[in-house]
């Protein structure tokens, strides 16, 4: 089932790169901005990584928290934040839970990968209430971070 806005978003727990839980519910009294992101080290998400890492201020403007979730282990999530220097969390769904639960990933990806994470974003309020959502089935393409940089201003 997709996830709607308006609803409550579905709460998780899931390791950063530095094996730290992180639980969205715990957020509460922030925005947070969710970004699925299919593969570390791949060009697009590095690119729309960084474009956040580039542009984070923007962000901490809306207090906003930025997490970037994939399927990938902490361990490459550790490496693929130090080289690339992100100011933000990387979260492991290593098993594809949290992928699952917000019907956002691939069954079949490239090379025949499976489960893989789709590329989507989603801004949730202080109060866990989904303002926003895009799930996007072309991995080639980033979210609209202009609708989404509009959905966070209009919270604060």
């Amino acid at each position: 089932m997709s996830i709607e806005i308006g609803q409550t978003a579905p709460d998780f727990t899931l390791f950063d790169s530095n094996k730290n839980k992180v639980t969205l519910s715990e957020l509460k009294g922030k925005n947070v901005l969710l970004l699925f992101f299919p593969q570390a080290f791949t060009g697009v998400c590095t690119k729309e990584l960084c474009s956040i890492r580039d542009n984070i201020a923007a962000y901490d403007k809306v207090n906003a928290q930025v997490l970037g979730i994939s399927v990938d282990s902490v361990f490459t999530l550790n490496k693929f934040k130090e080289e690339q220097q992100y100011n933000f969390p990387l979260l492991s769904d290593f098993n594809k839970t949290v992928s699952e639960l917000y019907n956002t990933i691939y069954h079949d990806w490239i090379l025949d990968m499976k489960g893989v994470s789709k590329r989507s974003a989603f801004v949730i309020d202080k109060e866990g209430i989904v303002r926003y959502a895009e799930v996007l089935e072309n991995a080639g393409e980033v979210p609209n971070f202009e609708n989404i940089q509009t959905t966070l201003a209009e919270l604060n």
